[in-house]
């Protein structure tokens, strides 16, 4: 979980990830949470049941923070979060990556302190960088999966490609057979 000087928000796909799965599946399995750390690159924690019980009660500040719009309320939350998870960031480089920002938590914290201190710093450099909710919930009828908005001039409206697609063709068809 980083994100890279660059602006590189991976940290936040984990995040967004992460808070997909959970809203999807409120009682998502141990298994299905240990996948997502993995394929973002997080710690090698072996989740148990309980873990993962607490991977998803910790996961609600997230999505509570990611469904936020206004940049003071997101600002507070988030500060929250950091003022209750301490985040100590470290320069890190992975194999084949560029230098990117971890947290490191204390010795003595658990996942869930893990999880809430890297992402609060997350969503603060990408807010304080972007200077708004850069983040939002797919506008797609029947889809409301978060995502990270990495564009540089419209706001992204659209979890993926294919959700905006779907809307562009639905709304292009609903014109015709009207005219």
């Amino acid at each position: 979980m980083a994100q890279d000087a660059g602006g590189n928000p991976r940290g936040l796909y984990f995040l967004t990830d992460l808070a997909n799965t959970v809203r999807d599946d409120p009682e998502a399995a141990a298994a299905d949470l240990q996948a997502i750390l993995e394929r973002h690159g997080g710690p090698a924690f072996q989740l148990t049941d309980s873990d993962a019980r607490e991977l998803r009660e910790a996961t609600a500040h997230l999505i509570a923070i990611l469904t936020t719009h206004d940049p003071d309320e997101a600002a507070e939350a988030i500060n929250t979060l950091l003022d209750r998870y301490p985040a100590r960031p470290r320069l890190v480089r992975q194999p084949d990556r560029p230098w990117s920002l971890h947290t490191q938590p204390p010795p003595t914290a658990d996942l869930t302190h893990w999880l809430l201190s890297t992402s609060a710093l997350a969503l603060a450099l990408w807010l304080s960088e972007r200077g708004t909710c850069a983040w939002g919930e797919c506008a797609a009828p029947d889809c409301d999966h978060f995502f990270i908005d990495t564009g540089r001039r419209t706001p992204q409206r659209f979890c993926t490609p294919r959700c905006a697609t779907r809307v562009r063709v639905a709304a292009h068809r609903a014109h015709h057979a009207s005219g």
